[in-house]
């Protein structure tokens, strides 16, 4: 028998004691809206699992971040580094999974997905570049495939970042810093006489890093929004536009690093191989979201449009490849267009002697079609030499949910969920002799459900389960040969805790198991991402939120995970770059006068790079200091201090073969690297209007 089926028969004789009891429940009321979520505020008996949860916008701006998508390791257990130049997508761990670009975490930005599917470079890519912290008004993060409104790329975790609809008061942002770091934003909020309001913000930056070949990171970024109404019911609009152009330092060997010298020459931690790696993008957005809610009822519809393309060139290999005589680089082009919407309604009912109001049930719609060229290339100095394969791709995907929650009695709580999934896909070959179109079609339906008890004595039990699915890249599903199956199924269960019984002390704890009937493995010189083997992984997560005094704000998350392959392959049963362990601690000190600070220390433990687990990443530990003070009511200044302790960390390793001049025409095996940033310090001046 299932695990969820399990839960079923066992919820039958709570059931049937509550058709007589007395009516004294506590109805699943709606969720009222937040506007601004303080910090430290408790959500005590409103998650529906214990790894669910939000983070404030305040949360964001009282830290020090290296990249905008950092911001994601607020979310416990969630690990962000790079590993090329910064303009690319950052490289994302979360319960010991390697989401590479954003496979298996689902990101959205005011409802519209990030997530790109049959991507140049990757399944679900997930470019967060064009995010700007000072607007978000608050993350919404959920774990695990428990959650009916969550559909692909989902199944490890899911962040909606939520954008404020207005600003207290216009502000100017100026920040300069090592390494030609230079970044300015203006932001501003208008009401307008028919009572709708307009936000407006324009950023530019420009960095070169530490890197030999300069970076040249050239960022444009612009966001306009129209809203109105109230928190209730509102409606806003959205257009967004993003561009960026960079030169690329990839990893290189370790053998290299190590040896100091290449070609009579020497060679340090932030030297390249090719000097003409690196990449542009664009992505422009429009859309609408629309909220309409009241004691009984909540609708809510949104819909989107976005235009995006990549260049990307890279070379990981050097010069392994005995045909190319100019070296290994290749590019990668994505364009695309891509619109969909969203629609969900929930209502309030009664289930039996239960009383009004103690049910309530949502249904929900997703859609998405994307219309995309995607091509792999052999390139010199992003000259294109050849064609490895191009091909026009039309998919799309359709979900439907349900969702149903009861609450059985004020100490009890059970959420039971479904959603059905449905991909299409015809691949066209572009290049010559592949002109024909291939079709494939895939379906999936994934049952959810959670039972919250509690709270007692300030403590809020969980149990979750649930199963939910990744897709393919639409190449792979369509392939003739051995082809991959579109929707993978994924499975999770999760028990955990959530208490405040410490005063001042928030504190959640997680035990979960999450399964995979194949990973994904990205094949570079196929431009695929390919079914892998079957896995399981197991672990812990514990966070802690504690304010001992009004001023001090303590943070602690820890992260443990077993991340195993579950077949009986003889290669080994270790997954290459599973993180095992993750450690986040922030001290943040409110204003007390003109001051405030804050200082965060994050660990990532050693992870297995090869199957058999004979070879492992070093862990890294860095330390971010944001220190400000508020000269005058409008103006304030603020120092960063990141990587304060200057550790020569590596952001990312990969074992795999590579050739350097004079090796064996097969290459080397060995352990490639790419180090992270030294300690850069940077100024920021901001001005309120």
């Amino acid at each position: 028998m299932k695990p969820h089926s399990t839960l079923l028969f066992g919820l039958l004789p709570l059931w049937a004691a509550a058709q007589t009891s007395p009516n004294v429940l506590q109805p699943p009321a709606l969720a009222p809206e937040v506007e601004i979520i303080a910090q430290g505020q408790s959500d005590l008996g409103q998650r529906d699992a214990a790894s669910q949860g939000t983070v404030s916008g305040a949360q964001l701006r009282e830290r020090a971040w290296l990249r905008p998508a950092e911001v994601l390791e607020l979310i416990p257990g969630m690990v962000v580094t790079q590993h090329s130049g910064d303009g690319k997508a950052n490289q994302y761990f979360l319960r010991g999974v390697n989401l590479d670009h954003g496979t298996d975490f689902a990101t959205t930005v005011n409802g519209v997905p990030v997530n790109m599917p049959t991507h140049a470079h990757g399944q679900g890519y997930s470019d967060l570049n064009f995010l700007m912290p000072e607007l978000v008004q608050r993350i919404e993060y959920k774990k695990g495939p428990y959650f009916a409104s969550e559909g692909d790329f989902s199944s490890a975790g899911s962040a909606n970042f939520v954008y404020r609809r207005q600003l207290e008061r216009p502000l100017l942002d100026v920040s300069v810093g090592a390494h030609g770091y230079q970044r300015a934003l203006v932001a501003g909020s208008h009401a307008l006489d028919n009572g709708h309001t307009v936000l407006a913000a324009v950023e530019q930056l420009h960095n070169n890093g530490p890197w030999t070949v300069p970076e040249g990171m050239h960022k444009h970024n612009a966001l306009l929004m129209l809203s109105g109404g109230t928190a209730q019911n509102h409606w806003q609009a959205s257009l967004s536009s993003y561009s960026a152009r960079w030169n690329a330092t990839d990893q290189v060997p370790l053998r290299l690093i190590e040896a100091g010298t290449y070609q009579g020459r020497p060679f340090g931690r932030f030297d390249s191989l090719d000097a003409t790696d690196g990449g542009q993008t664009h992505r422009t957005s429009l859309s609408a979201q629309w909220q309409q809610k009241d004691a009984q009822h909540r609708s809510e519809v949104s819909a989107y449009a976005v235009q995006y393309d990549l260049d990307l060139y890279s070379n990981f290999t050097y010069a392994l490849d005995p045909l190319r005589s100019q070296g290994d680089q290749f590019g990668q082009r994505d364009q695309r267009s891509l619109w969909g919407g969203s629609a969900s309604h929930t209502w309030l009912g009664e289930w039996g002697a239960l009383g009004p109001g103690s049910m309530a049930n949502t249904l929900g719609l997703q859609w998405r079609q994307d219309r995309i060229r995607v091509g792999l290339f052999n390139t010199t100095t992003r000259a294109i030499d050849s064609t490895v394969r191009e091909d026009r791709v039309q998919q799309a995907l359709l979900g439907v949910y349900g969702e149903n929650t009861i609450s059985w009695a004020p100490w009890l709580r059970t959420v039971l969920g479904w959603r059905a999934d449905q991909l299409q896909a015809a691949v066209t070959g572009l290049a010559p002799n592949t002109t024909d179109t291939v079709k494939g079609r895939s379906s999936r339906v994934s049952p959810k459900v959670s039972v919250v008890v509690g709270p007692w004595a300030k403590t809020a039990f969980f149990f979750n389960a649930g199963q939910g699915f990744h897709s393919n890249d639409a190449r792979g599903v369509t392939a003739r040969v051995d082809p991959a199956p579109g929707l993978v199924r994924t499975q999770g269960h999760e028990v955990g805790l959530q208490t405040e019984i410490i005063p001042q002390l928030q504190s959640s704890l997680a035990l979960w198991q999450l399964d995979f009937d194949s990973e994904l493995v990205y094949v570079g010189d196929a431009g695929t991402t390919e079914a892998g083997r079957p896995s399981r992984r197991t672990g812990v997560e514990w966070s802690n939120h504690w304010r001992p005094t009004p001023q001090l704000l303590v943070d602690a998350n820890l992260a443990w995970t077993r991340p195993r392959y579950s077949d009986a392959d003889p290669a080994g049963s270790h997954i290459a770059n599973a993180v095992q362990q993750v450690a986040h601690v922030s001290l943040t000190v409110s204003p007390t006068g003109p001051w405030s600070s804050s200082l965060s220390f994050r660990y990532i433990g050693p992870a297995p790079l090869t199957e058999d687990n004979s070879v492992r990443s070093a862990p890294s530990a860095t330390m971010n200091l944001h220190l400000q003070r508020r000269m005058t009511q409008q103006l304030s200044l603020a120092l960063d201090a990141l990587n304060l302790t200057d550790r020569q960390n590596m952001d990312i390793a990969y074992f795999y073969a590579s050739r350097l001049a004079g090796e064996p025409l097969g290459g080397v095996n060995g352990v490639h690297v790419h180090p992270a940033e030294p300690r850069t310090l940077r100024l920021s001046a901001r001005y309120n209007f």
